[in-house]
């Protein structure tokens, strides 16, 4: 039984307990880095995005070590039937992408983190749009989250997801048996920002915070693959693509 550090509803344990039989029956995992994850306070965790997938390997991870991970979730998922109404029950919060009410999120965020929660950004935003599955270049919420509370952030590399389902893709790859799916997943130590606390929030220092998150997220994920990101960012903005959504057919993931 999984003993939580902050209260978790009816509606969290009952959907984590649905999605972990899933993730086992699915995918094998390969961890590394649980050591940088912090055992006490709040903080704020940064995930990679390569599959509609991926936010359910490294959760489960830090679900099984007592960590109920709450996220920013886009509006519209909160408006689907059943899941909207898990997510509206379990404790997550909305956000509204790419409009003026973007920012209302930080304040429930910035609550749940003074009570001691796992805070989940996901910097890019949307799936990667990097034709060779690097991170893309990132927003400022998680930036502008971490400023704001003070919080450490911790940047989660993860490869294999996209193996078990394809980018924009609904349908997996089953494997069954000792041919699941491998997915390694890497946390990386705290992003050093403590130089850019106390600063006035200008748009310059928000970039720069988001850079470095980007930066260490990508390290992390070069670790993972024994290669070499690109030294330049992907930017969807510079190649004529939606910043979110599914830029090959128009729909919005």
């Amino acid at each position: 039984m999984v003993v939580h550090r902050t209260p978790t509803p009816v509606a969290y344990r009952a959907a984590a307990g649905v999605l972990r039989l899933g993730m086992r029956a699915l995918a094998r995992y390969e961890v590394s880095g649980l050591e940088h994850v912090p055992t006490r306070g709040g903080f704020i965790v940064t995930p990679n995005h390569v599959s509609h997938v991926d936010p359910f390997p490294w959760a489960h991870v830090l679900y099984d070590r007592g960590h109920s991970p709450v996220y920013l979730a886009k509006s519209t998922l909160f408006d689907t039937p059943v899941v909207g109404w898990v997510l509206r029950h379990a404790k997550q919060v909305r956000v509204d992408r790419e409009t003026t009410h973007a920012a209302d999120a930080l304040a429930p965020a910035v609550r749940a983190l003074a009570a001691g929660e796992c805070v989940v950004v996901y910097p890019e935003g949307s799936l990667t749009r990097d034709p060779d599955l690097w991170p893309m270049r990132g927003k400022t919420g998680a930036a502008r989250l971490a400023l704001q509370s003070g919080v450490p952030v911790i940047p989660i590399a993860q490869w294999g997801p996209q193996d078990l389902l394809p980018r924009y893709s609904k349908r997996l790859r089953l494997r069954l048996g000792r041919r699941r799916t491998l997915i390694r997943v890497r946390f990386g130590p705290p992003v050093d920002l403590s130089d850019l606390h106390g600063r006035p929030v200008t748009g310059p220092l928000l970039v720069a915070a988001t850079d470095r998150i980007m930066a260490a997220i990508t390290h992390e994920l070069e670790e993972l693959r024994g290669e070499r990101a690109p030294t330049q960012r992907f930017d969807p903005r510079a190649h004529g693509m939606r910043v979110t959504g599914n830029y090959t057919s128009g729909d919005d993931q």
